[in-house]
């Protein structure tokens, strides 16, 4: 019950901060919340004014370090973007981890934990293994899911899940030996130093509502974006974006601007790993059922593939789904003449197992590509990492 109260009372701040609800209630808060906004973009100031003066000390790995991010909260696609990079390394030579912070991951049990904590057997916690990268060790309810997500995907990749990513750093180079670091979600971590910044704007909204936390979805201020080293605009349609780069320019000079796309790749079964080509969607009816920051992106996407929705419920983002909502999305969605029940890869890491399917559930699988760039992905992500014939060399943890 509390966390569904927990749930509500976020959807309805989410609504209001998106200006989808108004009235008295809404008022109040969006005042409320547009005080904070000016604290925490003060404190976002004075974190990276001490760490660029030294105040507060960051430290170099040892190896490679790429970190991808965003300045806004979520909705640039970006677990699928570290998925390729990952994946190209990888076949490049490297041995990579991926240092994700496990949002939304549950702790460790009550009981384990306090053993930790009053034992002399164990004092060091080491972070959360999801994969050695041989085996997933981790479910996506104590790994998180984009950590369980990149698991299911990725071979000889190790990811590790903890918000410390200098113990995290320490554990992936001294206990398997890699040589790239992969901080997902890392923009914000500022402890890493000598790394690469890869920054993905959404092409439709590349900063948000314009508001910073809480009142906004941007994470800090517009010209802390000067940090960044290579940007990603995601979502690209082919559509001119010299405006947008302009906007973009007059907060950072020098980072290489690089257009890219989500590119559907098929449709696979829930629980099966039967795939079925994306002409499937055309004409038919579906359902869809998401729980991410936008999902009218997740929405037009099925419907520019052929597919008429009728019946969508959204939930809020990382929402771990119960069997009763599954099952009363595909009472309704059949109820309707529909044919299946669609949901993202990212959210089909947290549907439960139902015991009756009375119509097939599939998840979208996409991959990302490069849009107007004789380079491939991968040949881009080589170039700007000095992979072709230079050595990255960095100097050791301390």
């Amino acid at each position: 019950m509390g966390d569904k109260l927990l749930e509500k009372a976020e959807k309805f701040g989410i609504d209001v901060i998106m200006q989808r609800r108004y009235g008295k209630r809404a008022a109040l808060l969006l005042w409320i919340l547009h005080a904070f906004s000016k604290l925490y973009a003060l404190i976002m100031r004075l974190r990276w004014y001490f760490y660029e003066e030294r105040i507060i000390r960051s430290h170099a790995t040892g190896c490679m370090v790429i970190s991808v991010g965003n300045i806004t909260v979520g909705g640039t696609g970006k677990t699928p973007v570290v998925e390729k990079i990952a994946r190209t390394l990888t076949q490049a030579g490297r041995k990579v981890a991926i240092l994700s912070r496990g949002y939304k991951s549950v702790p460790r049990p009550f009981l384990e934990r306090l053993w930790r904590k009053f034992t002399f057997v164990e004092t060091y916690d080491p972070p959360r293994v999801v994969t050695d990268g041989k085996r997933i060790l981790l479910d996506s309810l104590r790994a998180g899911d984009e950590p369980y997500m990149l698991a299911t995907n990725l071979k000889d990749v190790v990811i590790l899940v903890d918000p410390d990513r200098i113990k995290s750093a320490i554990y992936a180079t001294g206990k398997f030996g890699v040589d790239t670091l992969l901080l997902d979600d890392g923009f914000q971590y500022l402890p890493i130093k000598e790394r690469l910044n890869l920054v993905l704007l959404d092409r439709f909204s590349p900063f948000g509502n314009n508001h910073i936390l809480p009142r906004g979805t941007m994470r800090e201020p517009k010209d802390h974006l000067k940090r960044a080293d290579i940007l990603f605009i995601t979502k690209c349609d082919g559509s001119d974006l010299t405006e947008l780069k302009a906007d973009i320019r007059k907060y950072n000079r020098h980072a290489e601007i690089v257009e890219c796309a989500h590119r559907p790749l098929y449709l696979q079964d829930l629980e099966l790993e039967t795939h079925l080509p994306l002409d499937y969607l055309k004409g038919k009816k579906i359902g869809a059922v998401c729980g991410i920051a936008i999902p009218e992106s997740f929405e037009s996407g099925l419907t520019r593939l052929g597919a008429e929705i009728v019946y969508s419920r959204h939930y809020a983002d990382h929402h771990r789904f119960n069997p009763g909502e599954i099952e009363n999305a595909m009472a309704r969605t059949r109820a309707r003449g529909g044919h299946a029940l669609i949901t993202t890869e990212k959210d089909a890491v947290r549907f439960p197992l139902v015991t009756r399917r009375d119509l097939p559930i599939y998840f979208l699988r996409v991959e990302i590509e490069l849009t107007h760039s004789q380079e491939t992905f991968e040949e881009r992500i080589l170039r700007i990492c000095g992979l072709n014939g230079k050595k990255n060399v960095s100097q050791p943890i301390y």
